[in-house]
């Protein structure tokens, strides 16, 4: 059987990752898929570099719709990134009959539902297992692992960077600004990390995590996103006196209202398996009613963990390929006239609990006008550390953990206990995740 044609649109760190990976293992490829898989073409603007990746084993050009208009082309890989000619190149190989293998997160979570649907009218794939945790098969185990089960949240460690500058910040006692020039020195974090950092690449991939467990629309634009940049060495250092770890969680959950997607740090408790989940490593944690707590666990990035996830959709696009398109996977796990309409709740409307710490006057009836307000608001507090004042000073921190309430009321209280004359700096509040 004549083998599936791919063209690779970037040959960069991923695209070369592909090529080299599909070249070692493709006979194993072959036995699995039921036939070859080839790269024939690669599309890059840097074509030395492109020809220095493949040799002789691929046509090199600098347009990438030389690819996309070739008609022996099966599938087209996009490894470009960005919103921009990514999204141009990827509608118009749909529009050209082409499948579309992609790693691009950012395209998918703001542009997802327009490329989903046109790749369902012309009745061609989109996969994008890479796209989310590199080399972890997250993607497949939400559309098809756990597809007998009602999914009730899924939590996870999905940015490589972050994790690696918490897991610093935790072990050396440093402080955020010192633990990102450490990264960026290693090259864990690039030169602008702003999209790490603030949390908008977790929640590009918590978005698409969301709309494959609960049947939703991507809405990016609904996600709340809250990065580490706040972050001080001495809440991590409190967090673990309290049994915690704080990470940067990307979570989405079912509830009576509506759907949380929602990227910030939260503590964790420290006898979680994710909590231990340290460097530039991912993990994720999927709640399904049949199933109970399953954790995946791995590379989130890197050439050839990514490189993985984007040869196991085309080796899943190969075997499908002459099937009837009314019976594939749906891209978003369930069938496109079956999509719910539930909401993305607003934050407010979230309820968690809470790590609070007060930089306050160290005088009698402090922690009793502290914890007043919290009790008249209906907030019950799950426990209290207070660090002793040093020999001469007048001020010392108070720590609060808060058991489940509404964010709204949160925000509230904690306007209240601010414009206290005793609270002498602003208020640091983290998100509490038990994950039980």
């Amino acid at each position: 059987m004549k083998a599936i044609q791919v063209g690779l649109l970037g040959a960069g760190t991923v695209g070369s990752g592909v090529f080299n990976v599909l070249k070692r293992n493709q006979e194993e490829i072959k036995r699995r898929a039921g036939r070859g898989i080839e790269i024939t073409m690669v599309a890059d603007l840097d074509t030395a570099r492109a020809t220095s990746v493949v040799g002789n084993g691929a046509k090199v050009v600098s347009d990438a719709r030389a690819i996309i208009s070739n008609p022996d082309i099966d599938i087209v890989v996009e490894l470009i990134g960005g919103y921009g000619i990514a999204r141009q190149l990827v509608m118009e190989a749909i529009d050209a009959g082409k499948h579309v293998v992609t790693a691009n997160k950012a395209l998918l979570a703001v542009h997802g539902t327009e490329i989903f649907a046109a790749a369902h009218k012309r009745g061609v794939m989109v996969a994008f297992e890479a796209a989310v945790a590199g080399g972890i098969p997250i993607i497949k185990a939400l559309r098809e692992g756990l597809t007998a089960n009602s999914i009730e949240w899924i939590a996870g460690i999905i940015n490589g960077t972050t994790n690696f500058i918490l897991s610093e910040m935790r072990d050396k006692g440093i402080d955020f600004a010192t633990a990102l020039k450490d990264a960026q020195r290693l090259g864990y974090a690039e030169a602008d990390p702003t999209f790490d950092i603030e949390g908008v690449d977790a929640a590009h991939k918590a978005t698409i995590m969301s709309a494959i467990a609960f049947g939703v629309p991507v809405q990016f634009d609904k996600a709340y996103v809250e990065g580490i940049t706040k972050l001080a060495a001495q809440d991590i250092k409190y967090a673990e006196q309290l049994g915690y770890r704080i990470k940067l969680l990307g979570i989405t959950k079912r509830t009576p209202k509506g759907i949380e997607l929602r990227v910030h740090p939260s503590l964790i408790p420290t006898r979680r398996l994710i909590a231990n989940v340290e460097g530039a490593m991912n993990a994720v944690v999927v709640q399904g009613d049949a199933v109970g707590t399953t954790l995946y666990y791995g590379k989130g990035a890197g050439s050839e963990p990514t490189a993985s996830a984007v040869i196991a959709d085309l080796v899943d696009i190969t075997r499908l390929h002459t099937a009837d398109a009314a019976h594939r996977v749906p891209h978003l796990a369930f069938q496109p006239e079956s999509m719910s309409d539930a909401i993305i709740l607003p934050i407010s409307e979230v309820v968690t609990s809470y790590y609070l710490r007060l930089r306050v006057a160290d005088e009698p009836g402090v922690l009793a006008k502290v914890t007043g307000l919290l009790a008249n608001a209906g907030v019950s507090i799950d426990a209290v550390l207070q660090r002793e004042a040093g020999e001469g000073e007048k001020q010392t921190d108070l720590i609060i953990l808060t058991h489940d309430v509404r964010e709204g009321t949160m925000n509230d209280v904690l306007a209240q206990m601010q414009a206290l004359p005793t609270v002498l700096a602003p208020i640091t509040r983290i998100r509490k995740e038990e994950l039980a």
